[in-house]
């Protein structure tokens, strides 16, 4: 199963890595949210069960989840949702100024 997620993680990476690359802002926006969906996924990932017994209550030979990744998770999908709504705000106000959401158009250099 941790091979299968590992695979996954590593197809994100890439097709995010791939979107971040192209010229139009949504292709960017939408890379950068599946680098963070892929980055959950590792968290979670990593996490996994943990063999013996929890910490503290002195209980032996069991598998527990431990708490740390999950509230990790969960701060790094409220900053990815925060962080892709700025991005589509700031490149709905920059389509809607200057009429084109091309990057290269956007630098504003025309012939080099």
């Amino acid at each position: 199963m941790e091979t299968l997620m590992s695979i996954l993680v590593g197809i994100l990476f890439a097709v995010g890595t791939y979107l971040i690359l192209t010229k139009t802002l949504f292709r960017i926006i939408l890379g950068t949210s599946i680098l963070g969906h892929g980055v959950n996924i590792l968290i979670i990932t990593m996490g996994g069960l943990k063999k013996g017994g929890p910490p503290l209550l002195g209980i032996k030979n069991l598998t527990y989840a431990d708490s740390l990744p999950q509230a990790l998770l969960l701060t790094a999908i409220v900053i990815n949702f925060a962080t892709t709504a700025l991005f589509l705000v700031l490149s709905y106000r920059a389509y809607k100024v200057l009429g084109t959401d091309d990057t290269e158009q956007l630098r504003g250099v025309e012939n080099e």
